[in-house]
């Protein structure tokens, strides 16, 4: 028998940054995010052995340990070992051994929220083995629980939400953990006009996103006039972004990411670099309106809002320099789980 569970990643369309702590926690925060159809995803398969192995198929990584002895701290897939030990400490050992195998979509360090919806998976292929009874907020909580209180991850809150939820969702992060998911009710023909015309852009490049946004919380804790203004604006952005949704003026939305691309590089240092600034001024020139960095900055994957048939032209113009255009399509359905009778 195997326990299976996939997430979806996601697309951060405005108000990125506005989760993280201490910002989200003085100010309240706001963000517009959309799960697409790359996933995470866990497969748990129960053995008479006292041996809990792990397989990261896209890190290309595996290592296992007898369950009766101490886990190693130090170890090539640290995230993973690291669920484990949570969910064993909090809901009980399992009899006998685990065969645990884990693959995600896209590269780590892409801005596409990787590690929060590994993560959400990996509770939610116990929670289907174990029949522990998670809500959707529960999971999301105990998942940024995990992330960022136990394994001192650094971060924000919306990952861990948007995998969890799925679907358009404008979320807004208020102190001491509390969120509030507002799922949005967007035409279809919306939808498809916008999965037309917005490029998810590979840099072929990644980032360690933990030094941005330590970056990001020492200007907040410092009062950083800059920092902090910039985080209100992208705040008021994630507003001016639900509202275009909502009532369709799509064309609107490259000039709001524009205004946010512009305002997030001044939250930290090393937000942008040469490179992005490369793609960003490359894809204006072939006619995108706008566009952003995904995740905290500093490489990884990029959106641009291509209108009309330009998206094509774009691709041409950003492929010539590097990188690659990812098919994608959006997704309403988040955390999925399910068992499997199939076992070899």
């Amino acid at each position: 028998m195997i326990f299976r569970s996939k997430a979806p990643l996601r697309i951060g369309l405005a108000g990125g940054g506005t989760d993280v702590s201490p910002y989200s926690d003085q100010f309240g925060g706001s963000i517009l995010n959309a799960t697409i159809n790359l996933c995470a995803r866990t497969h748990i398969e129960k053995t008479n052995e006292e041996i809990i192995s792990f397989h990261s198929i896209d890190q290309q990584k595996s290592f296992s340990f007898n369950k009766n002895e101490e886990i190693p701290l130090e170890n090539p897939l640290s995230l993973l070992t690291g669920v484990y030990r949570s969910i064993i400490e909090d809901y009980g050992d399992i009899k006998g051994g685990l065969s645990i195998t884990t693959s995600v979509d896209v590269p780590a360090g892409s801005g596409l929220g990787t590690s929060s919806t590994l993560v959400v998976s990996m509770i939610g292929a116990f929670s289907e083995m174990m029949n522990i009874p998670f809500g959707e907020y529960d999971i999301a909580k105990y998942a940024f629980k995990i992330e960022r209180e136990r394994l001192k991850m650094e971060g924000g809150k919306q990952d861990q939400y948007a995998a969890t939820f799925g679907g358009f969702n404008f979320m807004e992060f208020y102190k001491d953990d509390y969120v509030i998911v507002n799922p949005l009710r967007i035409k279809k023909e919306y939808l498809y006009e916008l999965e037309n015309n917005l490029l998810l852009f590979y840099t072929s490049t990644s980032r360690n996103s933990a030094d941005i946004i330590r970056k990001q919380q020492e200007n907040v804790q410092k009062k950083n006039e800059k920092s902090i203004d910039a985080m209100h604006q992208l705040k008021e952005q994630s507003k001016l972004m639900k509202d275009a949704l909502l009532k369709g003026n799509l064309d609107e939305l490259g000039y709001i990411l524009d205004f946010g691309f512009n305002e997030k590089k001044k939250m930290a240092d090393d937000i942008s670099n040469e490179t992005i600034e490369c793609f960003y001024t490359a894809a204006l020139k072939a006619g995108a309106t706008g566009g952003k960095i995904s995740g905290a900055g500093g490489g990884g994957f990029m959106i641009f809002y291509c209108p009309g048939n330009t998206r094509f032209k774009v691709i041409e113009q950003l492929s010539a320099i590097g990188g690659r255009a990812m098919e994608y399509a959006f997704t309403e359905h988040g955390l999925t789980t399910w068992t499997s009778n199939n076992s070899l």
